[in-house]
């Protein structure tokens, strides 16, 4: 399908299968001629005017690549979020449990150093499930906008 407009009223397309050729041209020229026997031609074309003078219009396919473009970078939003979720998910129970033993630094109870020991490499656990848990709590809301344009790319068109 090829498309042809003419430079007096951009807003008229004129739709003919096949490619850009001098025989689509003479069928957009008909079209042309109907709509103007018709009286739907908001324009008055110039004597001589002629296929030639047809603009064929094209697609602009770079708003398709940067479509599919916030499409992959969507997805990609949303894995990196299902993988954070996961990371979050396996080390809450344990950092969670670690978080309830350092309040033993804060009370006048007598500790040994095993626990203290514990208590130091549980740091390591809290600060990953931390930084993993902040993370996920910024791609979360990355990935809000990343659904959104995944719903809208997976709308059907008669919706």
């Amino acid at each position: 399908m090829v498309q042809y407009t003419i430079p007096q009223s951009p807003e008229i397309i004129l739709t003919v299968s096949g490619k850009d050729s001098a025989k689509a041209r003479e069928k957009a020229m008909d079209q042309l001629m109907e709509l103007m026997d018709a009286g739907k031609l908001p324009t008055e074309l110039e004597e001589g005017f002629g296929p030639q003078q047809l603009i064929e219009v094209k697609e602009s396919t770079t708003e398709i690549a940067s479509g599919e473009d916030a499409i992959a970078q969507a997805v990609q939003v949303l894995s990196n979020l299902a993988t954070l979720k996961l990371k979050v998910q396996e080390s809450r129970t344990e950092a969670l449990e670690i978080r309830q033993t350092v309040d033993i630094l804060f009370s006048d109870d007598s500790v040994t150093e095993e626990e203290i020991s514990r208590l130091k490499e549980g740091f390591k656990v809290l600060k990953n499930f931390a930084q993993a848990n902040l993370r996920y709590q910024e791609a979360r809301t990355k990935a809000e906008q990343a659904r959104k344009i995944l719903d809208q790319a997976l709308k059907s068109p008669e919706q």
